[in-house]
């Protein structure tokens, strides 16, 4: 195991032994603050792990008992593994997939959503921490606001409830981010 690539404490700890715990590969496609802060750099707290797929599927109950709120993991190390069930998340997203802290563990592969893709997953919910993210993003990565737009459009509006909502929210967005 490579120990030049992977997160700081307790992240490491908590992501070891939930990687102990698998027999075979297993995949997290992750999104929210915990990308956010461990792949681009952003100084806040959080206190999981937001996973929208957990792959193969025979892996991910067991995964889940030790390493949600309230388990095994989650009482040893105060952090955990909340699937995100909720989420609209882009089209296509698994094309776009980066791995965080590669060759770190041994079974375990931890997958981040592109920036744009977790932007958009954060559209619905428009939370204050969640548009503090995306503004972050917008200027680390940074992002061209016509791909965000054209992913919105083409990827993610055709799955909402609610588009007209969301049109409003991305307009707001698209104002706010332009503005930086």
């Amino acid at each position: 195991m490579s120990s030049e690539l992977r997160p700081p404490e307790p992240w490491h700890s908590f992501l070891r032994d939930l990687d102990d715990a698998l027999q075979a590969p297993a995949r997290l496609d992750c999104i929210g603050g915990f990308v956010v802060t461990q792949l681009y750099g952003l100084a806040r707290p959080t206190a999981d792990v937001d996973v929208i797929e957990l792959a193969p599927r025979e892996a991910s109950e067991a995964l889940m008992q030790i390493a949600m709120q309230g388990g095994l993991l989650h009482r040893k190390h105060r952090i955990y593994l909340d699937r995100v069930g909720v989420a609209a998340i882009p089209e296509n997203y698994e094309d776009r997939l980066t791995e965080m802290f590669p060759g770190a563990y041994r079974h375990l592969r931890l997958m981040a959503l592109d920036p744009y893709d977790i932007a958009l997953s954060k559209l619905e919910r428009n939370s204050q921490k969640d548009r503090d993210d995306v503004r972050y993003l917008s200027r680390t990565v940074p992002f061209d606001l016509a791909t965000l737009q054209r992913r919105y459009e083409t990827e993610l509006r055709w799955q909402l409830g609610r588009p007209d909502r969301e049109d409003l929210t991305m307009k707001l967005w698209m104002d706010m981010l332009s503005e930086e």
